[in-house]
């Protein structure tokens, strides 16, 4: 199946949703929204897979086999253990495509906002100092600059894995809205 834009129909009401993107890229706060419009329960990955202090939790492979299992979710791409399960089961995978300058923006304002205001994350986690940026190569807005490449090469080439597969390419927040206004909403109406 060729990419579809923001304003192509979906061919079916998708069921079993993955969002992609760059760390940053509005993953999450696009999850939620086609949880709501789809009424198909949001599974936050991140929160299955950090432990506290950071640490990767030991059942996140198989806390996500069971989520995915189901058969309806919506959650976020990520985490090179589970990418192909997330893939292989989703029957919709909505690529944001956003500028590099449009998510190094939003990465760095969450990432500050949260330091900030000392946000709990996943299972009691919160940002660590800012100045960590400078230290730590895994540091989220590092990490969202050196695998912003390395996301859209992925993306890319699952649909060459996966023909059959629909895909949904978004390249600003305006499409996102669209898309989730018109096609989304009219696949579940």
């Amino acid at each position: 199946m060729p990419l579809l834009g923001a304003a192509d129909p979906l061919p079916r009401r998708p069921l079993r949703v993955v969002v992609a993107g760059t760390s940053g890229a509005g993953k999450t706060t696009t999850v939620r929204r086609i949880a709501e419009v789809t009424g198909a329960p949001h599974v936050e990955i991140d929160g299955l897979f950090h432990g506290p202090g950071w640490v990767p939790r030991p059942s996140f492979v198989a806390d996500v086999d069971a989520f995915t299992a189901g058969p309806a979710w919506v959650t976020e791409w990520q985490y090179s253990e589970v990418r192909a399960r997330l893939a292989a089961r989703a029957d919709l995978f909505v690529w944001l495509d956003l500028p590099r300058a449009t998510v190094m923006r939003q990465v760095v304002r969450r990432t500050v906002r949260r330091r900030l205001r000392h946000e709990i994350l996943w299972n009691g986690n919160v940002e660590p100092p800012l100045h960590t940026v400078l230290t730590d190569p895994e540091h989220v807005v590092r990490w969202a600059w050196s695998t912003y490449r390395r996301n859209r090469v992925r993306a890319a080439a699952l649909s060459l894995r996966r023909p059959e597969l629909t895909i949904v390419r978004l390249r600003s927040h305006r499409q996102v809205a669209r898309w989730i206004d018109g096609p989304l909403s009219g696949s579940v109406g």
